[in-house]
């Protein structure tokens, strides 16, 4: 992603802020080492209480109703005034160890906060925020320890009047999840560096933006390479460079390689000059060239890519006209060239293929359906999913869960980011600037640009089978900074981003980065 310009799509996705509400005290209705009642089906629509079930608080604001995700029932919060209430469930008896808990939800949005939590389980409470969908069903998952043979079940709103949620199909298992990266694309900062570029801690103090991003929870840094850009910067000499601050901080490295001069996306796939000419043959054998001399340079100085694409957003090909989905032998032998290569310099570099639309099930599916069946390799998925763009959260879950499981390979969100302010610090118009661009629900706000990374990070952690590998976020250190700007080609171009950084217009780390440390 770059560009500076303005789309014209709206999506209509309500979501909302959720704050954490204050743990309400769980009494023993029920006891038992099994979930009860899961998918409120005992009772039928209009129960007060659901059978297995007790609630604390105002009430009358949970019940069950017709509509369920897998059934004919759900638990709903609702009440026509502001409501605190908790739905919840105390199990005995428990094997001491590792569960989750999984439940598919839906929220208007708009609560101060709503949430599912594990608590009494023996350490500290576990919650993950109901991410808002009022037309889609989303699954989530909250994983505990426990270590004193109980735990509660707990449904929790704190909400204001007309505010609603849906729950349902609650399941409480054996096993764990998580998501292993915590990543930044950080392919600005030595730019901005060069340009004057100051990164600040939460106090203000002046820092390396890297060693900032670290202590906030970072542990992956992913760079894209050009081939010769116009102004120096992304390049293999740069690469190298920053290669070695990423790892000097203990942290891993993607290396995305756009096979081009510019930017590339699914607009725009251009050859680099030098190649320009070249027959198919030649342009296979510059591909792995390419790729084998920075991924090399990169293992002889100590700073081995940890994970590698091979193309960017090349949801219609790389390397247009020869590289084009239109042909898609020709596409597979590219791609295979730079598989090879990567493997050629360490086998145990992963090697990913990266589609925007990250909602888009019926895109995805024709694009690796179509790698598949000629034979191109690889190793993990990623996609591009900005939710003003790419479709409901809703869709982005079943697209990336179906990618997951029809092609076995693990999954990862490429590139995601969101605004905490619609303003522009230079004289750039940003890409996202009004309010009807936002995802319905997530103001343009820290607060909201916190949620939203949660809320994306929560189902990538769903992924069933484990296979959520975790986010990039997108881009995390590209602030405003004269000569910085988004076209390598001109020095007075301006910066179409910089209000989806995760540091502010003081410079300052916003606390947005706390998403860094989700599970």
């Amino acid at each position: 992603m770059f560009h500076p310009r303005r789309t014209l799509r709206t999506l209509l996705l309500p979501l909302a802020a959720g704050l954490a509400l204050t743990a309400l005290p769980a009494t023993s209705a029920h006891a038992a080492s099994t979930l009860t009642n899961g998918g409120f089906e005992a009772d039928g629509a209009g129960a007060a209480t659901p059978g297995g079930w007790s609630e604390y608080g105002d009430t009358g604001a949970s019940f069950t109703e017709s509509g369920g995700h897998g059934g004919g029932y759900r638990l709903s919060h609702w009440s026509s005034t502001a409501y605190k209430v908790e739905t919840y469930q105390y199990l005995s008896g428990l094997t001491n160890g590792t569960y989750k808990l999984t439940a598919w939800v839906r929220s208007g949005g708009g609560q101060k906060s709503a949430y599912m939590a594990l608590k009494n389980c023996g350490g500290a409470e576990q919650r993950t925020d109901l991410p808002v969908s009022a037309s889609g069903w989303i699954r989530i998952v909250v994983p505990v320890n426990v270590s004193n043979n109980q735990c509660t079940i707990s449904v929790n709103s704190d909400a204001n009047a007309g505010n609603w949620i849906n729950v349902d199909d609650l399941t409480f298992t054996s096993g764990t999840s998580s998501t292993s990266i915590k990543g930044a694309d950080i392919s600005s900062l030595a730019k901005s560096e060069a340009k004057g570029g100051v990164y600040r801690n939460s106090s203000g103090t002046a820092g390396d933006a890297l060693a900032i991003l670290k202590s906030s929870g970072m542990n992956y840094a992913r760079l894209k390479v050009w081939v010769n850009p116009a102004d120096g910067y992304n390049n293999k000499a740069r690469v190298l460079a920053t290669a070695k601050r990423v790892k000097a901080q203990g942290m891993k490295l993607l290396v995305d390689f756009h096979y081009s001069d510019f930017w590339a996306d699914p607009g725009r796939q251009d050859k680099p000059a030098a190649w320009a000419g070249h027959s198919y043959s030649q342009l296979k054998t510059d591909v792995y060239n390419h790729t084998y001399d920075v991924l090399n340079a990169l293992k002889a100085q100590g700073t081995t890519a940890d994970m590698v694409q091979v193309g960017n957003e090349i949801n219609g090909g790389m390397l247009w006209n020869e590289g084009s989905t239109s042909n898609w032998t020709q596409l597979a032998g590219l791609l295979n060239s730079g598989y090879d290569a990567v493997k050629a310099v360490n086998a145990n570099t992963t090697v990913a293929l990266h589609l925007a639309e990250g909602g888009d099930l019926e895109g995805t599916r024709w694009w690796f359906d179509s790698a598949r069946s000629h034979g191109v390799k690889f190793d993990a998925i990623g996609l591009s999913y900005y939710g003003y763009w790419h479709g409901t959260l809703a869709d982005f879950q079943t697209t990336l869960d179906d990618a997951a499981a029809r092609y076995g390979k693990p999954v990862f969100v490429a590139e995601t980011a969101y605004p905490f302010r619609l303003d522009s610090e230079d004289s750039h118009q940003n890409i996202i600037d009004t309010s009807g661009e936002l995802v319905s629900g997530y103001p343009a706000s820290v607060a909201g640009q916190t949620r939203w990374m949660n809320d994306v990070a929560s189902i990538v952690e769903a992924v069933p089978n484990g296979r959520g590998l975790g986010i990039f976020y997108w881009e995390a250190t590209w602030t405003a900074v004269n000569g910085n700007g988004w076209d390598p080609t001109d020095a007075s171009s301006g910066n179409a981003w910089e209000n989806q950084a995760l540091f502010g217009y003081d410079d300052r780390a916003l606390s947005s980065m706390s998403w860094f440390r989700h599970r």
